[in-house]
């Protein structure tokens, strides 16, 4: 394994995990920026944003990853932008979610029974508070099993960045690989951390589930 000790190859592919979950939290969170807005959008003014919104969702569902990545990324420097691995990862993967969130979370809202938009619209509640008091409570526990598994697949699909140049754990992975030539052993290595990455947060979410299973 040339001058790479198992040591230094664990230290090495250990070091690139935070920039993995840096990346996740932040397409996760600017996902969840947008698919919030454009939920909000699609129920108050359905006939206006409705088709736009459709359209954008299944441009995202219906295109691979990994050429919206080379897009974005080559996409950038055409219109002049200086732009980074990691700025051309945050924003596709931040949109791509934003459109899996959007969908997912407009089905949790759309399942509630059309009697408890009428309960609330009697009790003269705004849209607003119609949306923050009654619906959205019950959307977020439907919400929850979608979204934690969307989160497990923005952690997985950081691994796709690593073809524009940003250096996540895949990245590190190919790059001591390069070294060793071993990639069996490496890959193998950069496989468990990505299971246990993932396994951590679907226990999370099923610990979320059990929490808000008991509030009616």
């Amino acid at each position: 394994m040339n001058d790479f000790t198992t040591w230094d190859v664990l230290r090495n592919l250990l070091f690139s995990v935070p920039w993995t979950i840096a990346l996740s939290l932040i397409a996760f969170i600017g996902g969840t920026v947008i698919g919030v807005g454009l939920l909000v959008l699609r129920i108050w003014k359905p006939t206006t944003f409705g088709s736009p919104i459709r359209i954008y969702v299944q441009l995202f569902q219906g295109t691979p990853l990994l050429m919206q990545l080379f897009l974005t990324y080559f996409g950038l420097a055409l219109v002049g932008l200086e732009t980074s691995p990691l700025m051309a990862a945050t924003i596709c993967l931040s949109v791509y979610s934003g459109a899996y969130l959007t969908e997912t979370w407009h089905g949790c809202v759309v399942s509630i029974p059309r009697g408890q938009w009428d309960a609330s619209a009697s009790l003269a509640l705004t849209l607003g508070e119609q949306l923050r008091y009654v619906i959205f409570p019950q959307a977020l526990r439907l919400a929850i099993p979608p979204t934690v598994g969307l989160m497990v697949q923005i952690i997985k699909n950081t691994s796709l960045a690593s073809i524009i140049g940003f250096i996540e754990l895949t990245r590190t992975g190919q790059i001591i690989t390069n070294i060793t030539y071993d990639p069996f052993f490496v890959y193998g290595v950069v496989a468990l951390i990505y299971f246990v990455i993932c396994a951590s947060c679907s226990q999370w979410g099923r610990a979320l589930e059990r929490k808000y299973a008991f509030k009616h």
